[in-house]
């Protein structure tokens, strides 16, 4: 562990992974599960998406506490076909359940050309490029998407009508690695937000609204995340409800709009697809198209804002790469929550590993 003055403390991936899983394995997961939640999280922060990293800990520990998420799940298969799988989660952890479900439409890909690995009763997914870049180094592409209770305003409304549901489509590359696009339907995500009132740095105008709906950029204030594009993104979010959580008999955005017991716990749904390219074409033959494509749009005129015309994942790769070889970086408030947590589990702190 390295820290400069004033600055964030470094920790290495595999230190910081190990610290995640002994938190979660005294918060009562077996050490496998641990292990899985705890490698989603530490990935989310290699690639520089830190809203979705260990920062998540704390929130993840406590919907443990609420009984929110059950640190020992029964998963189970609900349904089953050739191609689709409807997974009942128990309220696991999003990482384990989405993983799972991630393998098994990689196993009925496999076999049907195509996979659809249905997830009910969840808990925080985290993030999503992780389940897909799983099936793209696979060989195949990837889709995933889950839904969650009302957290972003609806367009048009002033306060919180759906979440900020995320997508994320990932497909075979070159040399360079899977495409992974990774997005939420909101202009910023929740964890922005949190990470920015931790900070106490001001967010851009356009990003959220306060708890009574009015526009702000005071982080202190900031409770509702705006949809991406407006329109654009609330419908997208809504769909997301519609082809997860609706499908699979766990309406989540209504309960909780309609304050009904079910609607007041934290739940989540999800989906992942995978797509079998060998069925349709040669898969290193895909590679070279995805680079040639690649190739043919950083060719085109570059707008001078823009510093380098990118391809969705291509920062993430960079970063993984630059974080593995440095550590990560962790600001001080979030190492001294996480120590704070350690030392109430009984675990040795980040500090000392």
């Amino acid at each position: 562990m390295a820290k400069q003055p004033d600055g964030p403390v470094t920790i290495r991936s595999a230190a910081l992974e190990r610290f995640a899983a002994d938190l979660f394995a005294r918060a009562g997961m077996t050490p496998a599960d641990a292990r899985i939640v705890a490698a989603v999280l530490v990935w989310a922060n290699l690639r520089g998406v830190d809203s979705h990293g260990v920062t998540r800990i704390p929130r993840y520990l406590e919907l443990i506490r609420l009984g929110d998420m059950n640190p020992r799940p029964a998963l189970a298969i609900a349904q089953e076909t050739a191609a689709t799988v409807l997974l009942d989660a128990d309220r696991a952890a999003g990482p384990i359940a989405m993983t799972m479900a991630a393998d098994y439409a990689l196993r009925k890909a496999r076999d049907a050309g195509i996979g659809l690995a249905l997830v009910r009763a969840t808990t925080h997914t985290a993030a999503l490029g992780y389940y897909t870049a799983r099936v793209a180094e696979a060989g195949m592409a990837g889709l995933a998407i889950s839904a969650s209770w009302p957290t972003m305003a609806y367009h048009g409304t002033r306060a919180a009508g759906v979440a900020t549901n995320p997508i994320s489509i990932a497909a075979p590359g070159g040399a360079g690695g899977p495409v992974v696009l990774d997005m939420g339907t909101g202009i910023v995500s929740l964890g922005k937000l949190v990470q920015a009132r931790r900070a106490g740095q001001p967010i851009p105008a356009g990003w959220a609204l306060d708890a009574d709906g009015n526009p702000t950029t005071d982080p202190a204030r900031a409770q509702i995340p705006l949809p991406l594009g407006g329109p654009k993104g609330a419908g997208l979010a809504l769909m997301i409800e519609l082809v997860t959580s609706l499908i699979v008999g766990n309406p989540v955005l209504a309960e909780t709009l309609e304050g009904t017991d079910t609607g007041k716990r934290h739940r989540q749904n999800g989906a992942v697809i995978a797509i079998d390219i060998a069925r349709f074409t040669d898969v290193a033959a895909f590679g070279r198209e995805v680079e040639r494509l690649a190739r043919a749009l950083k060719a085109l005129p570059r707008d001078p804002a823009v510093a380098e015309i990118l391809m969705p994942g291509e920062r993430g790769h960079r970063t993984r790469a630059q974080r593995t070889s440095a550590g990560i970086p962790l600001p001080a408030p979030v190492l001294k929550e996480l120590d704070a947590l350690a030392t109430e589990l009984g675990a040795a702190p980040l500090a000392s590993r």
